[in-house]
């Protein structure tokens, strides 16, 4: 269990964008091309898990050939000074807040790089493309899955992060679009314990009214701003 952190920093698609992963949807919808309902649901998974496994492969590659950004590196660095006193949490399913040095980070959407087993529920690396039908390592089965979380799947660690928020200083969220739930809500639940509220967005959110304070701008230079404000320039 994480102790619970003094900051909790929530982090959307549009940090991972300025690294060059596309945000969730384009201006018509679609996600890189495909309707969400094609290929991030349980059901586009047992209609045609051939089309889901190649995006996800896909999009596994695509992550694998970009680099953390500065808001990336900047959040490390603020992990490095104040260690179980962070939490981040992301919507991201990339792992471009690892790369950059965090350890503390919560996907809560899940992750582009684990494949998660239909017969035995253990997770494991998905070490080539899914589509080409990998046995699972603990089972055997050829059943693996993306272990990524669809629309109408629960999220990750959602008690945990309850917990963290009730229990924080301080919240921010970087890069978000406010129409995902149950993320969206998460500002309303630190501002009722106490905690004072950030926003750090490229534009205002649909929940940006909720936030005691809002800076608009790209995140790779909100976030060092912020983490100097706090820890001093690096």
């Amino acid at each position: 269990m994480i102790a619970t952190p003094r900051i909790v920093v929530l982090t959307g698609a549009g940090v991972s964008a300025e690294s060059g992963v596309p945000t969730f949807r384009d201006a018509g919808g679609l996600w890189e091309g495909h309707r969400v309902e094609d290929v991030a649901t349980p059901e586009a998974f047992e209609r045609d898990p051939v089309t889901v496994q190649r995006f996800y492969d896909a999009r596994r590659r695509a992550v694998a050939s970009v680099a953390p950004n500065p808001a990336h590196l900047a959040l490390a660095r603020l992990e490095a000074v104040l260690g179980d006193d962070l939490l981040v949490v992301t919507q991201n399913i990339d792992d471009l807040h690892e790369r950059a040095g965090s350890t503390r980070v919560l996907h809560m959407h899940g992750e582009l790089g684990p494949a998660r087993c239909l017969a035995c529920d253990q997770r494991s690396a998905a070490d080539g493309d899914l589509v080409d039908g990998p046995p699972c390592p603990a089972c055997g089965e050829r059943m693996l899955r993306p272990d990524v979380v669809w629309f109408g799947e629960m999220p990750y660690g959602l008690d945990e992060i309850d917990a963290a928020l009730v229990g924080c200083e301080r919240f921010v969220a970087i890069g978000t679009s406010g129409a995902v739930h149950p993320a969206a809500a998460f500002v309303l639940t630190a501002g009722a314990f106490g905690a004072a509220t950030l926003e750090l967005n490229l534009a205002e959110s649909e929940v940006s009214e909720f936030f005691a304070e809002r800076r608009l701008g790209p995140a790779g230079e909100l976030v060092p701003a912020w983490v100097d404000e706090l820890v001093g320039p690096a």
